[in-house]
């Protein structure tokens, strides 16, 4: 009886340990990887992926920290979300040994400030928020700056991502701060300036800002570049403006959470996804800019040409990319509570 219960437990574990090695559980933005990617991935390796998605870091983020780490073998945080998860002890370190093809990713969107040597992640996509405009609403000439947004006409008309830091990065900028701050005082005259914003607010998106623009309930505001990307392939009038104070810049990467039950398939599911085929799938489809070199080689012109895109690097260079803030990030968050309850 005893052999028995011994072969029972053993045979248990031994079918919990297959299923976990042919199951991949990915926690994604939503909209953010092409048709057709993930059934190609099973088809080859066998891994089943079970995918789910989410509209804003902070809901990753919550979610990963109430759970330790674990229930999820792949997420995709922003820039300055990397190096937050990773000094919480979120993520574990990823096992470039197993990756063929990080060859082939651009070296200038690697080692970055916020992961250093990517301890912890893998570069998926970069992109910038800017101004979403539609010209057939309004001139695109008036528009060139986030400071525009704060004219009076635009009164209960304004579009904003949801995101507490891209938000206050317009009014930092105006101020003449890093978006990066974190000094007190500037965050504060940041928060000032954004209260003056509010009244022209009709709403806030952080899931797919473009959807008001093609329903028409708005025709100007903040929005992710690739969302007008995806918005032009039904209506050519919604146009994306890099400010002149500079856009918001970021890159989304794979990572690894600590608590991963399938490390293994992770980072072969990393490794795929660097294919410059796939890259350049994933480019064209989703809108935003591969960091991945062979896949930029692939890409179509229209796609490799368009400043919407890929821009100059003078625009990037006037822009920053988001790290991380550390405890400055409470006081953020104070202010963007008081500025959604209209204080």
């Amino acid at each position: 009886m005893k052999l028995k219960t011994v072969f029972a437990t053993l045979l248990c574990g031994f079918t919990l340990s297959a299923q976990a090695a042919d199951k991949l559980v990915v926690y994604n933005w939503s909209e953010y990887i092409p048709e057709g990617v993930l059934e190609k991935f099973t088809k080859e390796t066998g891994i089943e992926v079970d995918y789910s998605t989410y509209e804003s870091n902070e809901v990753m983020y919550s979610k990963l920290k109430l759970q330790k780490g674990k229930g999820y073998d792949i997420v995709v945080p922003s820039t300055y979300y990397i190096s937050k998860m990773g000094k919480e002890g979120l993520l574990q370190p990823i096992d470039k040994s197993k990756l063929s093809n990080l060859k082939n990713l651009n070296p200038t969107l690697m080692n970055k400030e916020y992961d250093p040597d990517n301890k912890y992640s893998v570069p998926y996509l970069w992109g910038s928020t800017g101004i979403g405009i539609n010209v057939s609403s309004v001139d695109p000439k008036s528009i060139t700056s986030w400071a525009d947004l704060w004219d009076p006409k635009w009164k209960n008309k304004l579009l904003l991502t949801d995101d507490v830091r891209e938000v206050f990065h317009m009014a930092l900028k105006i101020n003449g701060h890093s978006a990066n701050s974190t000094d007190p005082e500037e965050i504060k005259q940041a928060y000032e300036k954004l209260k003056q914003l509010m009244p022209n607010v009709l709403v806030f998106n952080g899931d797919a800002p473009r959807e008001p623009f093609m329903a028409g309930d708005v025709s100007l505001g903040m929005i992710w570049n690739g969302e007008v990307i995806m918005a032009q392939e039904e209506d050519p009038d919604i146009q994306y403006i890099y400010p002149a104070e500079g856009a918001a810049f970021w890159v989304d990467s794979f990572a690894i959470p600590s608590g991963a039950a399938n490390a293994v398939a992770a980072h072969k599911f990393i490794d795929f996804m660097m294919r410059p085929e796939i890259a350049k799938l994933s480019s064209e489809e989703i809108g935003y800019a591969t960091p991945n070199l062979a896949g930029l080689k692939l890409l179509e012109p229209s796609v490799r040409e368009n400043k919407t895109i890929f821009p100059d690097e003078a625009i990037v260079a006037k822009g920053d990319f988001q790290t991380d803030v550390g405890e400055a990030m409470k006081l953020y968050n104070d202010y963007w509570q008081k500025l959604k309850a209209g204080q």
